[in-house]
């Protein structure tokens, strides 16, 4: 028990019944070629396993995939192994806490929802169950600029929704764009900074995927192959909704996302600098936090522009191939900003992965990846799944380091591998 709510296999339905959800939704495993329900799926990995089955492979590789050789993408996961835990022993642990506080609001968990651009290409109407699926587990969700449903649709069902933009160095665009933050009442603007211009990500190109989305015989074939997405997504959204567009680029209505845009909707991006920051921080009266740091002295820029926050990230390894791991780039970021919230995302998929993040001194994890795959395989109840796995891991894994609350994490819990053995 943590927080008043069971974590146990045989508590999950219950609790998430008492929630609105049902987790007994059917979805597919691909090990066993059989149907089973999420209640089933015990970690992030066999969310995965049924997410590949259910796709078409055009969209799994969107999803997984990284840029050129995705070395980033790997070091992402192998670098928390350079980590290892110091459990504290005898320690009082039958009552745990994972609450956490952030931006003057408490969170149920120390984790929240990254924003991932077309959702609804993984299920029907995917913003809006990932927005639904936050506010149930009381966590952040981040709205991506590329997102295909408008903005203010989502500030209506999940009031405390985050909005992350991709703008250009054009000042009135920003400004319009800021306008339209301010008027559906999003206080919280994530600025992306990682992205000047698109990277190589070759898996996408071999399996037919792009954005614009380009029909072709591998992307039509692959649908095809997956009937049962192309029902109850593809064609669903098609008559429901129409051909989705991207809507949250700009101020003004976006194009379809199978017509490319007037202009790279990256144009601009590459001439953005630290003026531009400098002049939004000027503009927004909002909260402001810039994704995208890797080096300290950024986050020691951003801290004296005056940025709430900053997002250790290299964009889940889809941008520059072979830059740091996003855990190995956060303790001197701590120490560069101390005034800081440092917060972090790429390539958690595991409690154990948070709980090395925060004892290292981040102040909040964002995930992506796992909840596109839990949205992937049973859309909002599939994302709830996804967040509860990740929040029962962390309650077990407290227990066992001896740490009864969350904000007790500390660098005293770890050790790094060295190339002689292990540091402290």
């Amino acid at each position: 028990m943590a927080n008043g709510l069971p974590f146990s296999q045989a508590a999950d339905a219950p609790a998430l019944r008492a929630q609105g959800v049902d987790q007994s939704r059917i979805s597919a495993d691909p090990r066993r070629g059989t149907e089973v329900s999420l209640t089933s799926m015990l970690s992030i990995a066999d969310l995965e396993l049924a997410a590949q089955r259910r796709l078409p492979s055009s969209v799994f590789g969107y999803v997984m995939g990284g840029a050129e050789n995705e070395v980033s993408l790997r070091s992402n996961r192998k670098d928390f192994d350079q980590w290892r835990f110091l459990p504290q022993a005898l320690v009082d642990v039958s009552v745990r806490s994972q609450a956490t506080e952030l931006f003057g609001k408490r969170y149920d968990s120390p984790f929240g929802i990254a924003p991932m651009g077309v959702a609804s290409i993984c299920h029907f109407d995917g913003d809006r169950a990932l927005a639904r699926a936050a506010l149930r587990a009381n966590v952040p969700f981040v709205l991506s600029g590329a997102s295909t449903t408008p903005l203010e649709k989502i500030a209506a069902v999940c009031p405390d929704a985050w909005f992350q933009a991709y703008l250009p160095s054009d000042r009135g665009v920003i400004q319009r764009m800021l306008d339209r933050v301010a008027a559906a009442k999003i206080s919280t603007l994530v600025m992306t900074i990682d992205v000047p211009i698109a990277s190589m990500r070759e898996m996408e190109l071999r399996n037919g995927f792009s954005i614009p989305l380009r029909p072709s015989t591998k992307l039509i074939m692959g649908g095809l192959a997956k009937p049962r997405w192309m029902l109850e997504t593809l064609v669903r959204t098609l008559l429901r909704q129409g051909i989705p567009r991207f809507e949250n680029f700009s101020a003004d209505k976006g194009h379809r996302i199978i017509t490319a845009a007037k202009g790279d909707h990256r144009a601009g991006r590459a001439a953005m600098c630290w003026d531009d920051i400098r002049w939004i921080r000027e503009n927004w009266k909002g909260r402001l936090l810039l994704k995208g740091i890797l080096r300290p002295e950024d986050a020691c820029t951003a801290q004296r522009i005056g940025v709430d926050g900053v997002i250790v990230s290299n964009h889940g390894g889809r941008q520059l191939d072979g830059a740091i791991s996003t855990i190995d780039a956060l303790p001197p970021i701590v120490a560069a900003a101390p005034q800081l919230p440092v917060m972090i995302d790429s390539g958690f998929r595991r409690g154990t992965d948070i709980l090395k993040a925060l004892s290292l001194g981040a102040k909040f994890v964002f995930v992506g990846r796992p909840a596109m795959l839990g949205l992937a395989v049973g859309g909002e109840a599939g994302v709830v799944r996804a967040l509860t796995l990740l929040r029962r891991e962390i309650d077990v894994n407290l227990g066992l380091l001896g740490c009864p609350d969350i904000s007790e994490l500390s660098r005293d819990f770890l050790q790094r591998r060295t190339d002689s053995g292990f540091d402290q």
